[in-house]
């Protein structure tokens, strides 16, 4: 079985990118899970964006969400990808993630 492609929406790669190391690897580590069918160690499905979304929890001594989808054959698609400041995620982050799964969705409808 081949891993599944993982493809980056708006500036989710830039974003993850800005990620200190450590984080950046785990995330690496954590995103081969679900190329192989699996679920990353920490993990909670974000029904506030979207069905079929779940956010990856990145523990580094600070913390980092990934918000995906995976329930498509062809890839994985990264929503967003930043930084958790305060202890519940902020609007403005769930509310860019349900746009780009939008945006994902109707692009979808056009093949």
């Amino acid at each position: 079985m081949l891993d599944k492609a993982i493809r980056w929406l708006g500036s989710s790669l830039d974003d993850l990118r800005a990620f200190p190391e450590q984080a950046r690897r785990a995330a690496g580590y954590q995103f081969r899970r679900v190329q192989q069918g699996l679920m990353p160690n920490d993990w909670k499905s974000m029904k506030a964006v979207g069905s079929g979304v779940y956010e990856m929890r990145i523990h580094t001594g600070v913390e980092h969400r990934v918000f995906y989808i995976a329930k498509f054959d062809d890839a994985i698609y990264v929503l967003h990808a930043f930084e958790k400041r305060m202890r519940q995620t902020r609007q403005a982050d769930i509310a860019l993630a349900r746009q780009r799964l939008a945006e994902l969705l109707e692009s979808r409808r056009e093949r």
